[in-house]
């Protein structure tokens, strides 16, 4: 069984730079759901040094990010309702073949 939390990031940056680069860092760790709003599938030390890059590039007084925890990524089943032309899909591990 994985360690791999299921998590929701959203996040409010007040500066369009730093707002561009948590966009960036975020595409390394999770899945795009829509603006501002990111699901990744993180283990502690993913979890761990996501945070803390996070925390290197927001402005503390100006900008928020929350980092919502779901629980055991194998275990927790989201309800979501969507509406829009994008259906919400929980993230599965998935193996990649090189």
């Amino acid at each position: 069984m994985s360690d791999e939390h299921l998590y929701i990031v959203t996040y409010d940056i007040a500066d369009d730079r730093r707002w561009r680069r948590v966009f960036k860092l975020m595409h390394g760790y999770g899945e795009w759901l829509q603006l501002s709003v990111f699901q990744c599938r993180l283990t502690r030390a993913r979890h761990a040094d996501l945070t803390s890059r996070l925390g290197s590039t927001i402005a503390y007084a100006e900008d928020h990010v929350l980092i919502i925890d779901l629980g055991l990524a194998e275990q927790v089943e989201p309800r979501v309702s969507s509406l829009g032309k994008r259906p919400f899909a929980a993230i599965e591990r998935a193996a990649v073949i090189v």
